[in-house]
């Protein structure tokens, strides 16, 4: 789910540095220690063009493709997927891993449904929790998503490698 959003519909006070404490851990390359529960992005900022960096909690790794999937709570409110949607994101880590320049795409309406009925399913206890910090709808399968969106990221594949 989004670690980090923007403007008054995001998380505030203790909550919100609550919420952006792995990314020191990432700073300080310690980010392996959250294994491959949380991410790392660092995105390039729509209006500024500057580096911005945001860890997220995933929601599905792919071990074979080596897709990730991560839900933005919020939606295109956050200022993350936003400058994903508008740019390109610079640089993924997920424990000992990093990839320059991952590719993303934002999923269809039913494959986030899907997604997060399969999140509930797995972990009901947590969603309940979640669903009381974030914008989640509490019963995805028969909920209205409202603004919840989930992007997929994969490793970069040059044009050229076969």
């Amino acid at each position: 789910m989004s670690r980090e959003a923007s403007g008054a519909h995001g998380p505030e006070g203790l909550l919100l540095h609550a919420l952006r404490a792995p990314r020191w851990l990432y700073r300080r390359d310690l980010g392996f220690l959250l294994g491959k529960r949380f991410l790392y992005l660092a995105h390039q900022g729509r209006l500024t063009g500057l580096r911005r960096e945001t860890v997220l909690e995933v929601a599905r790794l792919d071990h074979e493709t080596g897709e990730v999937v991560v839900v933005a709570a919020w939606g295109n409110r956050a200022d993350w997927v936003r400058n994903v949607r508008a740019g390109r994101a610079l640089e993924l880590r997920i424990g000992h891993l990093r990839f320059a320049e991952p590719e993303h795409r934002f999923l269809p309406a039913e494959e986030c449904r899907s997604l997060l009925i399969a999140v509930r399913e797995a972990h009901p206890l947590g969603w309940r929790l979640l669903t009381r910090v974030f914008p989640l709808p509490p019963d995805p399968k028969n909920d209205d998503l409202g603004s919840v969106r989930a992007i997929a990221f994969r490793p970069h594949v040059p044009a050229n490698a076969g």
